[in-house]
């Protein structure tokens, strides 16, 4: 009896921890849904909900056949200025293709292939690459490191 005691409490701690594990990514998803929705409609305010103070963006790029590393902007207020400066009629739109979440305690790293759309035509593709800690507000990102392939127009 204790035998078939200890496998049904282990049965329903494997599951009580895939419950936990699945509304931890869920939560992680929405973080990084919310970033985006604000980044399509140039809502600052909303971006600033999901990302850390100290937030860090960069990019690999490859401008002449080599791969080169930048950092895209130097502060939160530059990216801020950047969002605040896409023209209304512009129509962006990052479709993420696939979410790849890891996590462990309070940090979670999360790759995201997407492609770049602008007026409904794609104009890159590459990977995002998030880090997120987890606050007493929430997941929030503080650092996206980013890939870009330009696309050939024909």
């Amino acid at each position: 009896m204790k035998k078939i005691a200890l496998v049904f409490i282990c049965c329903i701690t494997l599951v009580l921890n895939a419950q936990e594990d699945k509304a931890i990514e869920r939560d992680i998803k929405a973080t990084i849904t919310t970033f985006f929705e604000g980044l399509h409609t140039a809502d600052t305010l909303k971006i600033q909900l999901v990302c850390s103070d100290d937030i860090i963006i960069q990019s690999v790029i490859k401008p002449q056949g080599e791969n080169q590393f930048k950092r895209i902007v130097t502060s939160k207020e530059m990216f801020y200025e950047l969002i605040n400066a896409i023209p209304k009629d512009a129509e962006i739109e990052e479709r993420l293709l696939d979410y790849k979440i890891q996590v462990d305690g309070g940090m979670a790293h999360v790759w995201t292939p997407y492609e770049f759309y602008m007026r409904n035509e794609l104009v890159h593709t590459g990977v995002n690459s998030f880090q997120l800690f987890k606050s007493n507000k929430g997941w929030k990102i503080i650092y996206l490191l980013d890939t870009r392939h330009k696309i050939e127009l024909q």
